[in-house]
Order: C-alpha cells, then sequence, then structure tokens
C-alpha cells in the first residue's frame, strides 16, 4: 500500500532552480534622504530660535518704530495718518538735532578712543601671572554688571558741586583750589565739562568689556607663534602689531562693532547724569528722541530722531563685516 509518493520530473530533479530577472526601477530619493541635505536641515533648526528672537525682539520694533516715523502718531491721538517724510524734514530743520548729532559722534569717538587704550592695557595687565589674578579678574566686570542707574547715581554724587569726592582729591593733591573755592571745577553745570563727565562714566562702565574680548583674543594667540617671533627678535610691540593683532582681527572687530552700537545708543548715562544739559552740551541722538518722542508725546519724530542711529553705524556695519568675510578667503 504506498502511503505517499515523491513528485519526479525533470524540474524537480533539476538541482538549479530557474532565475527569474525582474528590473525595478530605483525610485528617486527625497531631498531630505541625503545626508548633506539631512546636515543642512539640522543645522537651520539650530539656528531658528535664533533667527526667530532676532525677528521678534529686533526686526518687529524697528518695522514699528519705521511706521511711527512715517505717520504723525502722538500720544494724545489714537490714529495715526501717513505723512511720508515730513518727520524727518522736521528733525533736519531744527537746530538741536544737529548739536545732538554733533555731540553723538563725538561721544562715541572719544569714548571709543579710551575704551580701546584702557581695554589693551587692562587686558595685557591681566595677561601677566600674579597672585589672586582670577580674583582681579572678576572684580574688572563689576562696573559691566552693575546696574546703570546704580552706577550713574554714584557717579552723579561724585560729581557734586559742593562734596565732589573728585574735587576733594584735586585739591589735596594741589591741582585745583581747597575747599569751597570759586575755582572748583562744576562738573555737570559747566558745557565744557558735563559732556566730558559723561564720557568719563561710559568709559568706566563699558572698557572692562574691550578688556575681556581683548583677553580672550590674546589667550587664543598660540604660544609657539609668539616663541617664534620672539627668537627672531621682534620687539614687544612689533609682536602686537604683525602678530598679534593679525590673528585675532574677527575678534577686534566683533567687539569694536558692539562697542561702538553700545555707545552710541548709550541713552542711561547721558540722560541719568544731565538729561541732556546744559544748554543741550550733552544732548545726543537717545535723549533727544526720548525727550520729543516720549516725554513731549511726538512718536513720529522721537522715532525719525531715533532711526537717525541706523545710517550712522550701517556704514560701519558693512565696512566691518566686508573686512570680516575677506578675512576668511
Amino acid at each position: 500500500m504506498t502511503i505517499g509518493s515523491s513528485s519526479s520530473g525533470p524540474e524537480a530533479a533539476s538541482p538549479r532552480a530557474a532565475a527569474v530577472s525582474i528590473t525595478v526601477r530605483a525610485r528617486p530619493r527625497g531631498w531630505f534622504a541625503s545626508q548633506t541635505s539631512r546636515r543642512l536641515a539640522f543645522g537651520y533648526l539650530l539656528l531658528a530660535p535664533a533667527v526667530v528672537y532676532v525677528l521678534l525682539l529686533v526686526g518687529a520694533p524697528f518695522v514699528f518704530s519705521l511706521f511711527l516715523a512715517l505717520s504723525d502718531a502722538s500720544v494724545a491721538d489714537t490714529t495715526a495718518s501717513f505723512v511720508g517724510l515730513e518727520n524727518f524734514r522736521a528733525a533736519f530743520e531744527s537746530d538741536v538735532f544737529y548739536i545732538a548729532l554733533r555731540n553723538s559722534i563725538g561721544f562715541t569717538v572719544v569714548a571709543a578712543i579710551f575704551k580701546g587704550l584702557l581695554g589693551t592695557s587692562l587686558a595685557f595687565l591681566l595677561l601677566q601671572p600674579f597672585w589672586g589674578r582670577k580674583f582681579v579678574r572678576g572684580l574688572v566686570v563689576i562696573p559691566f554688571t552693575l546696574p546703570i542707574s546704580i552706577s550713574v547715581l554714584g557717579w552723579k554724587w561724585m560729581y557734586d558741586s559742593q562734596f565732589s569726592v573728585i574735587n576733594w582729591f584735586l585739591s589735596r593733591i594741589g591741582v585745583i583750589g581747597t575747599y569751597g573755592s570759586a575755582d572748583w571745577p562744576v562738573w555737570l553745570g559747566q558745557p565744557h565739562l558735563a559732556l566730558a563727565a559723561c564720557i568719563m562714566v561710559n568709559v568706566w562702565r563699558n572698557f572692562p568689556f574691550s578688556a575681556i574680548v581683548l583677553l580672550a583674543g590674546f589667550t587664543s594667540v598660540p604660544t609657539e607663534v609668539l616663541d617664534a617671533a620672539r627668537v627672531d627678535g621682534t620687539s614687544f610691540f612689533q609682536r602686537f602689531r604683525h602678530v598679534v593683532v593679525p590673528m585675532i582681527a574677527p575678534i577686534l572687530l566683533i567687539g569694536f562693532l558692539f562697542d561702538t552700537v553700545f555707545t552710541l545708543s548709550d541713552l542711561g548715562v547721558v540722560y541719568l547724569l544731565t538729561q541732556g544739559g546744559p544748554a543741550n552740551a550733552t544732548k545726543i541722538l537717545p535723549v533727544l528722541a526720548y525727550q520729543v518722542g516720549i516725554q513731549a508725546g511726538a512718536l513720529g519724530r522721537g522715532a525719525a530722531i531715533a532711526l537717525f542711529l541706523f545710517p550712522l553705524l550701517l556704514p560701519l556695519m558693512i565696512l566691518l563685516l566686508r573686512n570680516l568675510k575677506r578675512r576668511e578667503y
């Protein structure tokens, strides 16, 4: 009795199975499928928070201020109509505007020179090995981190016409007369001294920032390069000019750009010290824009005055950014 039978035949007996070839057309890969595209997408994803931050906190206020500058917006009226360049024309016709523009340029240039000199000197001092160097490095940033109102009010007390500690010190060393004499300088009451007093406070507050930027650049220069330059017989200033400065030029340019923006738009120091006086001697563009736009209520004209800071900064920004881009190649 046959229980089961095995199939037989030429196909079953063949040791090799018939090969069937099927041609499959490759599907095109999507843009996100390649590794390069995934890296780009990941990079854009990391940059997205910064872009959103800039658009919301910088771009939106700038567009809104441009809208105000082209309108007759004011605090007393809830509606605003388009007036074109009328607010800018009114600013050009004001004598106070030219005084504020001149003071702003002088304030920025003089403060930048002193901050560069003091910041460079302080950075070189902090590079030297001495006991308590880390503690001193922490102390020098205190002026930059203090609230501006506290520090400026402290300086205002030191500039006091009667109880000025600066005048007391100058009288002790014989530079000026004794206490209560007529030749004691009134720092915030004399036009030729008021702007210098504001510049002094701005330099005191911000030159530690310049020192920190320079210190970070100096520490990034390889010691082997400096040792090789020293073996070649170069002096200290030659190494600084021909070796250090070219290597840390991008850091210097970015730090200079930030410092210029901070100085040109410094409202707190001048307003808290003098409010633009005496006789408009310390009135700069941010103070004038605040007084016209906020205190006087003419929002459109105040915004137009504030926007004049942009063309002052734009050529400098273009020049520095082109210099940085050229150094990349």
